[in-house]
């Protein structure tokens, strides 16, 4: 059964050429011209990837993500955002928000067709809803964390990033892997962005539980859970 991405874009040529584009690559296409109808269709159908303009006439791109991720219903929707807006400052804003991927005007059709394949293999792997390391235990489905049974305050990033170096606790993780695992493609080489979120997440795990340091700093190379124990 094709894939059913949306196309969220007030600008008519662009929406009709990404349509054209993507009903060609083999997928099923819905366009909306702004944010609020693609909220409301949300309630009755549920796309596999959402591809969001943040200059709408409405409601604004970064708002419309913040509200899909705020409904756990939601989650599984790959989100990548489509947009003249470019700066570091608007990236930062999309990822945020809650986008899985970035892209700015003018795109190159086969990097979209690229990054729309990538963001849907990705939801297609296969994940266990539990992952538990001693006294540490990530539920995925609900995104909460817990240890020795107290629940640690993850904001959704913190808790994606905790989670993949739990699942790779055999290995030092480096910096460009968690940054695409992320936050998208385009931190590669933004390192401030990681070392903040790292450095939050330890404070958190410390401050709620009796727990050792988990989150290792290998210099130069990236991060491990407990040294690789």
């Amino acid at each position: 059964m094709p894939k059913v991405i949306w196309v969220v874009e007030d600008d008519e040529s662009i929406s009709a050429l990404l349509e054209a584009v993507l009903v060609t690559a083999g997928y099923t296409v819905n366009c909306f011209y702004t944010g609020e109808k693609a909220l409301k269709e949300l309630i009755t159908a549920i796309p596999d990837l959402i591809l969001f303009d943040i200059m709408l006439p409405d409601i604004d791109g970064n708002t419309a993500v913040k509200l899909i991720r705020q409904n756990s219903r939601y989650k599984d929707i790959k989100i990548i955002m489509l947009t003249a807006l470019g700066t570091d400052e608007d990236k930062i804003k999309g990822l945020d928000a809650g986008a899985d991927d970035y892209i700015t005007k003018p795109f190159s059709v086969p990097e979209l067709c690229a990054r729309v394949r990538a963001n849907l293999r990705g939801a297609e792997k296969t994940q266990e809803d539990i992952v538990k390391y001693k006294d540490l235990i990530l539920d995925y489905k609900k995104y909460k964390a817990t240890i020795n049974n107290i629940d640690i305050a993850l904001t959704q990033k913190e808790f994606k990033l905790l989670k993949i170096l739990v699942v790779n606790k055999e290995r030092v993780v480096e910096r460009e892997e968690l940054l695409v695992s992320v936050w998208g493609y385009d931190y590669i080489g933004e390192t401030r962005t990681l070392d903040i979120h790292i450095g939050t997440l330890r404070q958190k795990l410390k401050d709620n539980a009796a727990a050792p340091e988990y989150i290792k700093t290998v210099r130069g190379v990236g991060y491990s859970f407990l040294g690789g124990e």
